[in-house]
Parts: structure tokens; sequence; C-alpha cells
């Protein structure tokens, strides 16, 4: 996963390991980072801790291809696919409704799968937060991407891919349900002492949503040759499936990237990745939580739009009254009506 993706790249010839248990796959899976938010307003990483029966795995994504359960056959993902659901932007319900099945699980224990929310648990979870993303399951059959992202992809016309939903007619072609149960060890930050005095939770997503309607995962297709269909064909789940091969939990271990921003994000930090601010209702619009709590105040430092933004600081936005100016060397960025950032 690089910050550029050109499509041209093919991920199988171009990779050299995988951590996924089928070496055939070479797919990117990405989610956003949740960060605790300590009463004196700093931040620090929360830990991802793998799944039931990979416990010993570094990360805490597991990846689920579905087929339909009344039996009938799926399209693959093609080589180019990519696709994003949900929105970093999102913070109320109402938005986060335009994505179905983008929740949150409370787990009492490991083996918890039920009682999801599509807002962030409001109370300790005994065994962590899960995050659950479930991408569209429809197709137009025809792009393997969109200016948006999403619009090559839909839901079901009416229920969903559980019940059998069918695809609508601007998107016919069924494709595997992908999943994604992503566990982060919020265990050590269970302790309400440590959450803000007014009560409210305090994990909060890596680009400044404390609300967890923000949440929103990407992937970029990578399997080798046709290994994803032949396994979708073959239909072995659960269990072993003879069309692909595995390798251990410690081979997956031992393949990782190099970091390719020089930028501290483990430890005890002062502001979120990029200086993002924490972001109610309304992106942009600052509402971070000051030390001890209390009446929600801008981020930053500046004096009105007088004063000057920092690199990665923001500079402009719907409701912002920072600075607008960024520091020599570089140029306020529009990201959208709510958010612009000095880059």
């Amino acid at each position: 996963m690089n910050a550029t993706m050109d499509p041209a790249i093919d991920l199988p010839t171009a990779s050299t390991c995988t951590t996924c248990t089928f070496t055939q796959d070479f797919s990117n899976y990405w989610t956003a980072t949740l960060y605790f938010q300590a009463r004196n307003g700093s931040f620090i990483r929360v830990k991802q801790k793998g799944n039931q029966g990979f416990e010993s795995a570094k990360g805490g994504m597991t990846v689920y291809y579905s087929q339909p359960y009344d039996g009938s056959k799926v399209t693959a993902f093609k080589k180019g696919f990519r696709m994003v659901v949900g929105s970093p932007m999102y913070r109320t319900a109402a938005e986060s409704s335009k994505n179905r099945q983008l929740t949150f699980t409370c787990l009492q224990d490991a083996s918890t799968r039920t009682g999801e929310t599509t807002n962030m648990p409001v109370l300790p979870c005994p065994a962590g937060i899960m995050s659950n993303v479930r991408f569209p399951t429809c197709w137009d059959g025809v792009n393997l991407d969109s200016a948006d992202h999403t619009t090559h992809v839909a839901y079901p016309s009416s229920g969903t891919f559980e019940s059998n939903g069918p695809c609508p007619a601007s998107h016919p072609v069924k494709l595997p349900q992908l999943f994604y149960e992503v566990i982060w060890d919020t265990t050590p930050y269970n302790d309400r002492a440590l959450w803000p005095s007014d009560g409210s939770q305090p994990f909060i997503w890596s680009y400044g949503d404390p609300t967890g309607y923000g949440t929103h995962g990407d992937y970029v297709f990578g399997w080798k040759d046709t290994s994803l269909q032949q396994a979708m064909d073959t239909n072995c789940q659960p269990g072993p499936c003879a069309a692909l091969s595995e390798q251990s939990i410690a081979a997956g271990n031992a393949c990782s990237k190099a970091r390719s921003v020089n930028e501290e994000v483990d430890g005890w930090l002062a502001a979120l990745p990029g200086n993002n601010p924490v972001t109610g209702v309304n992106p942009g619009a600052g509402l971070g939580n000051p030390s001890g709590g209390g009446t929600p105040t801008n981020p930053g430092t500046g004096t009105g739009n007088g004063g000057t933004a920092a690199h990665w600081d923001q500079c402009g936005g719907q409701g912002w009254t920072g600075p607008t100016v960024c520091a020599s060397g570089y140029t306020c960025k529009v990201s959208n009506q709510w958010y612009s950032q000095c880059l």
C-alpha cells in the first residue's frame, strides 16, 4: 500500500510477500487508525490485536470473501479493481446510513458478534472494539473504478447480501461479499477515570472523527491470476481451500513495509497525525476536547485570520476561524467545504 496507488501496477508481480493467509492474495486492505484521547488532550495510538484463531498475528484485521447463502455464483473482482466504502466526512447517523453495514461491536469477549452499532461504543468494552466494514456486493460490470471510487458498485436493491437481496439493474453483477473485522485493543483505557470528564467516549479515528459515523475502508484487488474466482467457484468455506495455498501466521508477520512518511504516529502525541483536528457534526469546525474536558474550542494556535498555519495545519473550511495563510513554502489546499490544509 502506497500513498499513491498507480492502477498500472500489478500487485502480485510487484509484491515480494503478503501478510495474508492465502499466498495468492496480494490485495491492499485499509482502514483508518484508532486513537485514544486523554483528558489532557493528548493522543496515543490504539493497538490492534489478532482475531480468534489468529491471536499471534501482528495485525488485527480479518478479511472474508463470502459467497451467497443460496449457493448462486459470484463474479470475482478483476485486475485493476478498487473501491471505497464510507466517508471520513460523515458525523451523523443519517449520513452513515448511506453505507449499509459499517458498524462497531463492543466485544464482551473474543467471540461476541452481536450488538452492532453505527456509532462508536459509548461504554468500556471488556475485550476491545471491533470495527466491521462490509463492502457493496453489486458491480456495474464495466468500470474497475470510478471518480469517487464508489459509484461503480452498489448494495442490493432490497435486503442484504446475507438475505440474498437482488442487485439493481444499474449494477447487475453480483460480487463476493468483502468484509473486514478489525479488532482494536481498547482494554488499557477502560478505566472511566481516564475518559473525558463529561463522560463522553474517548476514541477518535485518525482523521479526527469521535462519532464513528465516518468509518470507511479501502480495497485494491491484488489476487494472482484467477485464484479468487477458483476459490469462489469451489465454495470452500469454512475450512481449507484446495484451490489456494496457505502460509503460517509467522510467515505473514515477517512481511512488512517500511514507513513512507517521516512522521511520529506512536507514543503520546499533542495532536493527531497530520495535525488533523477532532471534528464533530460539521467537520472542520474544530470540536476538539480541551485539557480536562469543558467547552470545545477550535484547534491550532492561530490568532484569527491574521495568524499563520504551519505545514499540515488546517487553514480554512466552513466555520473555521483560525489562520488562513500558510507558512512560507506551503499552500492552503481545499479538501472539501469543511476543511483545507497547508500542504
